[in-house]
């Protein structure tokens, strides 16, 4: 018996066509060829990441760079100062309060990924990226807060767009701006303010900052001038000692608490800082009426 196709959709079967017989295999032979077969997809699929991943990280171009300050900020919060000034494409690439980068140490297993607390023109002016850095113990951050003035970092490129202010703006018609920061999370808003935002030509604007207490509270000797600029500065303490009169709890609890936005539709929103705030603070606005698309974040 042979075959033969007489048409794309027909198939003729000759008499004298030999045809082996399909040999018999065992049930448990297959289940073991199809799981060989799968590990064996399963494990190129995981060689594939792993060279992938070399891939992108290969592609990070490290930047070394002395530190000039290291110094306490608060309570478990160091001021990180690094000079730039030898490094014109670091300088010029940092564009928008909120964008980020990577930083190294020696002898550190991984980079951490800090937000650039200095606004982008005192990049320009004096050449020097600063940070505030929390030190959490085992970490590349503890690392770097340990080293001291004179000692060599390596920085990635700037990364990130930062916060587009642009969807907040023109200030005539967005009167309102609600900042929330919790712990160094307050780090991307200090560029923010002291980078400039229209706040004076805006009805209100308010920042809301939370930390643990007063020790934990960064940034204190700035609140002054940035209320000059037009940021009312609303600290919010989860465990105050009993000497505290102004807002405790939660940052989205004092919100909540306070709430007065005049016009939903003319509200603008930045958020840095833990997630479940964020998160929270997100649906509490949009149920408000606050569009999703003027809730501003810089990750």
């Amino acid at each position: 018996m042979s075959l033969t196709l007489s048409s794309p959709h027909s198939l003729i079967l000759h008499p004298h066509a030999h045809f082996s017989p399909t040999p018999f295999i065992p049930m448990p032979t297959l289940r073991r060829l199809n799981l060989n077969l799968r590990n064996h997809h399963l494990n190129r699929r995981h060689r594939i990441s792993i060279v992938s991943a070399s891939v992108r990280q290969d592609t990070t171009v490290w930047t070394k760079a002395p530190l000039s300050e290291v110094e306490p900020a608060a309570e478990s919060l160091f001021h990180i100062t690094v000079n730039i000034s030898d490094a014109p494409d670091l300088v010029t690439s940092y564009t928008r309060a909120g964008q980020y980068l990577q930083l190294r140490v020696p002898d550190a297993p991984k980079p951490s990924f800090l937000a650039i607390a200095s606004p982008p023109k005192l990049a320009t002016a004096r050449g020097v990226f600063e940070f505030l850095v929390k030190s959490v113990e085992g970490s590349t951050a503890e690392a770097l807060c340990a080293l001291k003035k004179g000692d060599v970092v390596e920085l990635s490129q700037v990364l990130g767009n930062g916060f587009d202010i642009s969807r907040v703006d023109p200030p005539e018609n967005f009167g309102t701006i609600l900042i929330f920061a919790t712990g160094s999370g307050i780090s991307p808003i200090r560029s923010l303010v002291e980078s400039g935002f229209g706040a004076g030509k805006r009805s209100d604007v308010r920042l809301y900052y939370g930390a643990r207490n007063l020790q934990r509270l960064a940034y204190q000797d700035r609140f002054k001038d940035w209320e000059s600029s037009g940021v009312k500065i609303v600290p919010v303490l989860s465990q105050p000692d009993g000497s505290w009169t102004g807002e405790s709890g939660y940052v989205q609890a004092a919100f909540t608490r306070a709430k007065q936005i005049s016009n939903p539709l003319s509200t603008g929103v930045v958020l840095s800082g833990q997630k479940q705030m964020a998160e929270e603070i997100t649906s509490i606005l949009v149920a408000d009426g606050v569009s999703v698309e003027k809730i501003l974040k810089n990750f």
